[in-house]
C-alpha cells in the first residue's frame, strides 16, 4: 500500500485528478468537484499539452504571462568568420551553409549550447524562446491558474511545475487550504511533475482492457512517489466483467475504489451546454459524483504545520 507524504507545499492539500489514459472522463469529474467545493479551493489545469477544464469552468483571464524555458542557438553574422566549427560539432544537424556561411535551423535546434561554447568568434547567442503562455483567471468556482504549451514544444513538466506553484502562492494569499488539480494523463514528464510532492491522487479508470492496463501503470507511479491513491470507475455499467477486475486488482493492492459512476448521455449534453453534469442534472450519475466530493472532503489529510 502507498504511505502518506507529506506535501511539499506546508500547510496545503493538493488533490490530483489522473487518468492512465485520456477520454475517461477525468476532466468532466475534475470539473464537477471544483463546482461542488464552490469558493473553497484554489483550482489548476495541469494539462498543458491539452487543457481544456476552462472550457466547462468558464474562466475570465485576469493575467497572462510567458513561458520561456527553453534555449535556440542563433548566429551573428557580422561577428561569424565562417570557421565552420559549429557545422562540425552540432549534432542535431541544425546548423546548415547557407551561402559559405552557418545559419541556425529554428525547428531543428535542440537548444545545447554547445555551438555557443565552442565558436572561436562568440557569434553564437543562446536565446529565450516563448514555449507557451500561463494565465490567471477567475471562474464562478474560484480562482484557476492554467496554460498552454506551444504545439511541439517542451519542457511540459516545467509548465506543470510553475502551474502547481502559482496555484499554490494564490492558495496561501487567499488563505486556502486545498488546490484541486486536473491533471495530464499518462505516466510521462507532464504527471510526474504533477504528483510529486502531492498529498493525494484520484485516478479515474474506465472498465476496459486498455484503462486497466493504464491505471495499474499511473498507480505505480503514485506508489513510487508515495502519494496515496484512490480510484474511480468511470461509466462502470458499459463492462461490469472489467469493472470486476479493475476492482479485484486495486483489492489486491489494497487501494480503495471509491466511486462506480454510470454511464450517462446526460454528461456530455451538459458539456455541449458548458455545464458539469452536478449543475445539469440531479440524476443518479449527479448524486455519484456528490457522494464522491462528500467522501473526498471528508477524509482531506491533515495539513502539514507550517514550517516543517
Amino acid at each position: 500500500m502507498t504511505q502518506h507524504l507529506k506535501p511539499e507545499r506546508a500547510g496545503l492539500d493538493e488533490l490530483v485528478i489522473i487518468s492512465g489514459k485520456g477520454g475517461t472522463g477525468k476532466t468532466s469529474i475534475a470539473a464537477s468537484l471544483a463546482v461542488l467545493a464552490r469558493g473553497t479551493a484554489v483550482l489548476a489545469d495541469c494539462d498543458v499539452d491539452a487543457a481544456n477544464l476552462g472550457l466547462i469552468l468558464r474562466p475570465t483571464v485576469r493575467e497572462e504571462h510567458e513561458f520561456m524555458a527553453s534555449k535556440l542557438a542563433f548566429i551573428d553574422q557580422d561577428k561569424c568568420e565562417g570557421c565552420g566549427t559549429c557545422l562540425e560539432v552540432c549534432r542535431s544537424h541544425a546548423i546548415e551553409d547557407s551561402g559559405g556561411r552557418p545559419a541556425v535551423n529554428e525547428y531543428a535546434c535542440e537548444g545545447c549550447g554547445v555551438c555557443f561554447h565552442v565558436c572561436p568568434a562568440g557569434a553564437v547567442e543562446m536565446r529565450d524562446v516563448v514555449s507557451g503562455r500561463w494565465f490567471v483567471s477567475e471562474t464562478p468556482y474560484g480562482p484557476l491558474v492554467h496554460a498552454r504549451l506551444g504545439p511541439g514544444e517542451e519542457n511540459s513538466g516545467k509548465l506543470v511545475t510553475l502551474v502547481r506553484r502559482k496555484a499554490a502562492e494564490m492558495a496561501e494569499a487567499q488563505g486556502k487550504d486545498l488546490i484541486i488539480i486536473d491533471g495530464p494523463p499518462g505516466i510521462g514528464c507532464p504527471v510526474i511533475a504533477c504528483l510529486s510532492g502531492a498529498s493525494r491522487a484520484l485516478i479515474v479508470t474506465e472498465p476496459t482492457l486498455a484503462g486497466l492496463h493504464d491505471m495499474e501503470r499511473v498507480l505505480e507511479v503514485c506508489h513510487h512517489f508515495e502519494v496515496p491513491a484512490q480510484v474511480v470507475i468511470n461509466r462502470f455499467d458499459i463492462d461490469e466483467a472489467n469493472t470486476r477486475r479493475i476492482r479485484e486488482r486495486c483489492s489486491a493492492r489494497g487501494i480503495e475504489v471509491v466511486a462506480l459512476i454510470p454511464f450517462d448521455t446526460e454528461v456530455t449534453r451538459a458539456a455541449v451546454r458548458g455545464m458539469t453534469i452536478v449543475e445539469a442534472s440531479d440524476g443518479r450519475t449527479a448524486r455519484c459524483i456528490r457522494a464522491l466530493w462528500e467522501k473526498l472532503n471528508s477524509e482531506r489529510p491533515e495539513a502539514t504545520p507550517k514550517g516543517r
